[in-house]
C-alpha cells in the first residue's frame, strides 16, 4: 500500500471511530478507493436515529486547496440522493482536526470540484454535522461519553 493510500485509510478509520463514539452506526465502504465503475460508494456512511451522512474523506498535511474529480463527486452525490442522506467532504488536518464541507445533493457537477483553503478553514467540525442532522445531546450525556473514552 502506498504512503498516500495508507494515510487516506488511516483518516477513514479515524473518522469511523469518531462517529462510532458519537453513537452512529458507521462503516467504511470496503470498495472505498477501489476502481469500481458500476456502483457509487462513498468512503464512509454513518446513520444515527434514521439520519444518514455520507463522507468522502481527504487527509492533508497542511491547509491547502482540495480538488475532487468529477466522477468521485458525482458518486458521493448519487449515493447521498439514494440514501436520503447529507453528503460531506471530510478533511483531516494535523493540529486542526476534522473539518466538514457540506455539499448540496442537487449540485450539478460539470468539472473537478475545488474546495479552497478558506472554505476548509471556516468549515465546521463534527458539531456542524450533528447540527445538520438535527442531533443534539445534553451536556451531561456528552460529558459521560467523553469521560468513557479516556
Amino acid at each position: 500500500m502506498s504512503r498516500k493510500r495508507a494515510k487516506g485509510y488511516r483518516a477513514e478509520r479515524e473518522l469511523v471511530e469518531l462517529l462510532w463514539r458519537l453513537g452512529f452506526a458507521v462503516m467504511r465502504a470496503p470498495a472505498s478507493g477501489a476502481k469500481i465503475k458500476k456502483a457509487d460508494y462513498p468512503d464512509v456512511v454513518a446513520i444515527l436515529k434514521g439520519k444518514v451522512a455520507v463522507f468522502e474523506v481527504k487527509s492533508r498535511a497542511k491547509l491547502e486547496n482540495i480538488y475532487i474529480g468529477k466522477e468521485q463527486t458525482q458518486k458521493l452525490l448519487n449515493f447521498a440522493r439514494r440514501a436520503g442522506g447529507i453528503p460531506y467532504i471530510a478533511v483531516r488536518l494535523p493540529h486542526i482536526g476534522w473539518k466538514f464541507i457540506k455539499l448540496d445533493v442537487n449540485t450539478e457537477v460539470n468539472n473537478t470540484l475545488k474546495i479552497d483553503k478558506e472554505t476548509i478553514e471556516k468549515a465546521p467540525n463534527i458539531a456542524g454535522v450533528l447540527a445538520d442532522l438535527n442531533i443534539t445531546k445534553t451536556l451531561d450525556t456528552y460529558l459521560k461519553q467523553q469521560l468513557n473514552t479516556y
